[in-house]
């Protein structure tokens, strides 16, 4: 069995019918430096999101979200499921165009039996009409989870004002994936530079979310959540050890660090999980490493498919060539996320 955690899903029609862009585009908070518009080049018809406006964050391209194209690559890879998510563009869609995406992801769904689980997307804001909306497509829908933005506006996930959502999602039980947002809240030295923006951006986007969740009381609040971080949580495994130091050996005469008893560290295990969102960038070293610190239990193999379709038609092999024990790889193509969002129940 291999499951990919991450498969993008956008709707197809927004190529072609004016009035569904329109409604879609004119949702886009530009108030906020966000910026989307349509191209066409070479024939190819995409819809480019710039965050902050001028620098090109996310490329929606037509033909990409096709669905017999979707299992045709998914049938090449030797991928047996895949896990829906749409590609960020949920950060600031309204309920109503939260809802008409979660109609088109469980309409794909359906029509492959169970190799597509979909993500529920609704606002972070939360309130009864979303509460109704999770309700409906984890109960009636029999969707896997529910997916969020690792911040909104200038607020991460554990701000208060999303206090009305996560109290619904806790009592729910729901697995939460976590999208990085293509930069963090403070980015402006990121900016000028391409892969520094859309590669490092998205990790210390991750870390950073991660990083207040663990050091907020957001656990002790909702106890009953995981939450499923992509990009390894901005590479969390390469300063774990840091972020979480254990009491000085030594008599020290200031104390300049939150040494961690123990709580911290048991906090990470019990509720964060790690989605790769691709192996082969990482390279065999990093993922080797990740493994050793985090535990191949707490590592989900996904591909951000179609970003690079490589991604998702050699990354099981990449992932089997590495040197960790078979059940780990096991763990890390498919049993780690079948467990978090229930695929085979």
């Amino acid at each position: 069995m291999i499951i990919d955690a991450n498969m993008y899903w956008f709707p197809e029609e927004l190529f072609t019918d004016a009035e569904a862009l329109d409604r879609f585009i004119s949702e886009v908070p530009r108030a906020f430096d966000i910026n989307v518009y349509r191209t066409c080049k070479d024939g190819i018809n995409q819809l480019i999101v710039e965050k902050p406006a001028g620098f090109p964050a996310l490329n929606y391209v037509q033909g990409d979200y096709v669905l017999q194209t979707m299992l045709a690559d998914m049938d090449a890879a030797g991928v047996d499921k895949a896990v829906l998510k749409v590609p960020g563009c949920n950060e600031w869609m309204s309920l109503e165009m939260c809802r008409r995406f979660n109609d088109g992801m469980a309409a794909y769904a359906e029509s492959t039996g169970s190799r597509m689980a979909p993500l529920a997307v609704v606002p972070a804001i939360g309130g009864p009409r979303v509460d109704a909306e999770i309700h409906r497509c984890l109960d009636d829908l029999g969707f896997a989870g529910v997916q969020l933005c690792a911040h909104y506006g200038n607020h991460y996930l554990d701000d208060t004002m999303f206090a009305p959502l996560f109290e619904t999602l806790n009592d729910a039980g729901a697995t939460v994936y976590v999208h990085h947002v293509p930069v963090p809240v403070e980015a402006r030295s990121l900016l000028g530079y391409n892969n520094l923006r859309r590669s490092y951006g998205r990790c210390q986007d991750q870390i950073t979310a991660v990083g207040r969740e663990l050091f907020s009381d957001f656990f002790m609040r909702y106890p009953r959540l995981k939450m499923v971080h992509s990009m390894l949580g901005g590479g969390f495994f390469a300063i774990q050890e840091m972020l979480l130091p254990r009491p000085s050996m030594r008599q020290e005469a200031v104390q300049r660090f939150q040494a961690d008893d123990g709580s911290l560290a048991q906090r990470l295990r019990d509720h964060v999980y790690f989605e790769m969102s691709h192996a082969q960038p990482w390279g065999t070293a990093a993922l080797e490493c990740a493994v050793k610190v985090l535990g191949a239990d707490h590592i989900v193999w996904g591909t951000s498919y179609p970003v690079r379709k490589e991604w998702l038609l050699d990354g099981p092999a990449f992932v089997r060539s590495l040197d960790i024990t078979d059940e780990d790889k096991d763990l890390i193509l498919a049993g780690n996320a079948n467990a978090l969002y229930r695929l085979d129940s």
